[in-house]
């Protein structure tokens, strides 16, 4: 497991009966997390004077927050150079996930390393933090997601991080059909990052599901890597769905074209109060041998 232990704005400082308290910045919120099946006490009793804010979980779906305190419409959190803009979300997120700080280093270090100049496309990429990263690493990058909230989110952390905007270019759009596009066009891409949904709608309504799309999107992800590509990163939180499922994907798609390794697993976050490890999600990870 991966475990993004390196942050000082972010932390679970408890988790206990299906919630986990977290410090975002000054920040506490408790939140609802299916992984955390142990008990460990009643969080809301421990900690009530500590917590800003509780999403309730609802019986019929979703939920809703509850603010025992006044809170900022918005606040941010850095992640070493990286700047992030934090907002209490529908269904219970804040537009962040802090776990995949561990696949930021990763990306990072490979862009600068290559000393050459790398393209990267990030495919469902929500609020932009695999973007952030690369664009901070110096890549050109292009950000598509089918939300036009997610991608203005995007150009917010791209301006809290004091990068420049004309290194990224931005597409509302349906990610296989951009794809396609892509190909038709001859545009080739040094990177590739995906973190798909379990289910989800493109831009026009298109379906995605992930046990029937997500073999054909990386087959097609074929050709618009260029000849010398960097890496190939896909992120999953499905339920269910093994990390060894993205490696014999990545292996007999990405791995047959190009020499490389693949790794996979998952990532995690430490948690500061029992010394325990959060399970967040899984990863899988094509990366060339230079």
């Amino acid at each position: 497991m991966l475990v993004a232990s390196e942050w000082n704005d972010y932390e679970i400082i408890d988790a206990s009966c299906g919630k986990k308290l977290e410090r975002w910045g000054n920040i506490f919120l408790l939140r609802p997390d299916p992984q955390i099946v142990w008990d460990n006490g009643d969080l809301f009793v421990k900690y009530h004077d500590k917590i800003d804010a509780v999403y309730h979980r609802s019986n019929k779906g979703g939920g809703h927050w509850e603010n025992l305190k006044e809170i900022p419409a918005s606040w941010t959190i850095c992640y070493k150079q990286l700047s992030f803009n934090i907002k209490q979300m529908g269904f219970k997120h804040t537009g962040l996930f802090p776990e995949q700080a561990v696949n930021w280093d990763f990306m990072i270090q490979k862009i600068k390393n290559s000393k050459r100049n790398i393209k990267v496309l990030n495919l469902f990429a929500y609020t932009g933090g695999a973007s952030v990263a690369c664009l901070f690493a110096g890549a050109h990058v292009t950000h598509v997601d089918s939300s036009r909230g997610m991608v203005d989110w995007c150009k917010e952390n791209v301006k809290s991080s004091n990068l420049d905007n004309s290194n990224m270019r931005y597409l509302v759009d349906d990610v296989i059909k951009f794809v396609q596009r892509e190909a038709r066009r001859g545009n080739k891409y040094d990177a590739i990052i995906m973190d798909p949904p379990s289910y989800g709608r493109g831009a026009n309504g298109e379906v995605w599901d992930i046990e029937k799309n997500l073999n054909y999107l990386v087959n097609i992800c074929l050709d618009i890597l260029s000849d010398k590509p960097l890496f190939f990163l896909i992120n999953s939180y499905t339920t269910g769905l093994s990390s060894t499922v993205l490696f014999n994907i990545l292996k007999l798609t990405v791995n047959r074209k190009y020499d490389g390794k693949i790794t996979c697993g998952e990532v995690g976050l430490p948690i500061t109060n029992g010394e325990l490890i959060l399970p967040c999600g899984i990863y899988g990870r094509w990366e060339c041998n230079e």
